[in-house]
């Protein structure tokens, strides 16, 4: 700072050569020589005004509104000058916020109450902060002031934990219990709040070693008592639906894995085009019971009219039954009123794994048909067209001509 100061004087020719008569004039100083002549920031990035009104908002002292900074809860700067505006000491006044805070608290206006206990816990944390960062204790830092500011701390924790259970804020209820335990470590209050948020938050171990740390402490403590048998029923209906979901999982993998064998064993062929249809709860199965290998397969079917768009769907075609073993029930249709659809007088294709059609007989069971290698059941669902006699051939050359394939195939 001295050579700042002699560097300035000598910009400015207040020193040097110039003689006693020269050092002893008055020197009337220009301000904007006087800026001139001090030394250069290095160079940066200036703000702008709003950059600069922003940054100053941060700091408690130039903050307008409380909005003006993040998490307000959490700036003990903030809290700490707030507190400045009341008369007397750190631990008188942290008291008054907590009897105020209390107050709220009966009257379960739970924020509220929170922001008095935040003020309090601010300003005792403000207290252990200037302690900490300074050798020189002040004539109040007593051990008997420090010891009451510890305990009120402890008190504020376990309160505004109180505040948080009840405002469903689980998390920072488990944070100010941690703080409470730190100060304290047998605060029964603090290990039952604990318990109950992290029993909200499904944390079951967690929650049952603090209740059982409760406890450990008062053993005959009703509320930790009955905290306990409502973590252990919620562990134990965990337990049992784990176990219930395994089982099924297990069970699952097992049928898929005998409906997989039951296919091969067949020779029957399956795609999936990942886009499988709605069909709700058909699918391929093995009927009557799917933990048996020697049931039958069955199959969701559509039954597809392509001359007049539309449709029937059978839920369940076993591979023993035959196209008339469906017909008996399906036909007449309520469209058909010429009596074109019967089971005469019908003819019936599937589609082949190269694109073209295979003639399937009325009377052949399912299985058959399924296990040739020229057809495949497709996202599990097997596709028959169904085509009066007497426009069959007609309907055939035309699917011919449109997928460009060969003739159709007989089963």
């Amino acid at each position: 700072m001295d050579q700042v100061t002699k560097d300035l004087a000598s910009s400015l020719n207040l020193t040097g050569d110039g003689g006693g008569e020269a050092a002893n004039k008055s020197v009337s100083l220009n301000p904007a020589d006087i800026l001139a002549a001090m030394p250069k920031m290095p160079p940066g990035r200036s703000m702008t005004v709003d950059e600069t009104v922003a940054e100053l908002k941060k700091h408690p002292i130039f903050m307008t509104e409380m909005e003006d900074v993040e998490n307000a809860e959490d700036n003990l700067e903030l809290a700490a000058i707030q507190a400045i505006a009341y008369d007397g000491t750190p631990l008188e006044n942290a008291t008054n916020f907590k009897e105020q805070g209390n107050e709220c608290f009966r009257a379960k206006n739970w924020a509220d109450a929170k922001e008095f206990y935040t003020k309090g816990i601010a300003l005792l944390t403000a207290e252990d902060t200037r302690r900490a960062s300074s050798s020189l204790p002040t004539a109040e830092d007593t051990p008997e002031t420090i010891s009451a500011q510890h305990s009120l701390l402890e008190t504020l924790h376990g309160n505004r934990a109180a505040c948080h259970l009840e405002l469903r804020n689980f998390r920072s209820c488990t944070t100010d219990c941690a703080a409470a335990l730190r100060l304290n470590p047998s605060n029964v209050k603090a290990l039952y709040r604990s318990a109950r948020a992290l029993f909200a938050l499904d944390k079951l171990p967690l929650a049952l070693d603090a209740v059982s740390h409760g406890l450990s402490l008062d053993p005959s403590n009703p509320s930790l008592s009955s905290l306990q048998s409502q973590i252990t029923a919620r562990a134990s209906a965990l337990s049992a639906k784990a176990a219930s979901e395994a089982a099924r999982a297990s069970q699952a993998q097992k049928r898929a894995h005998l409906l997989k064998t039951a296919l091969a064993a067949r020779g029957i062929r399956t795609r999936s085009t990942g886009n499988k249809p709605e069909m709700e709860d058909a699918r391929i199965h093995l009927t009557p019971s799917e933990d048996d290998p020697t049931s039958t397969l069955s199959f969701p079917t559509l039954l597809l009219y392509p001359l007049q768009n539309d449709m029937d769907f059978i839920k369940g075609f076993n591979e023993t039954q035959t196209l008339e073993n469906h017909f008996g029930y399906v036909f007449p249709t309520p469209w058909d009123k010429s009596g074109e659809y019967s089971t005469g007088g019908v003819e019936c294709f599937m589609e082949t794994t190269g694109g073209g059609l295979v003639k399937v007989g009325k009377k052949v069971p399912l299985l058959k048909v399924l296990s040739g290698s020229s057809v495949e059941v497709v996202d599990d669902l097997i596709k028959i067209f169904v085509v009066p006699k007497g426009k069959a051939e007609r309907w055939v050359r035309e699917y011919k001509e449109k997928k460009g394939v060969a003739d159709v195939k007989g089963k």
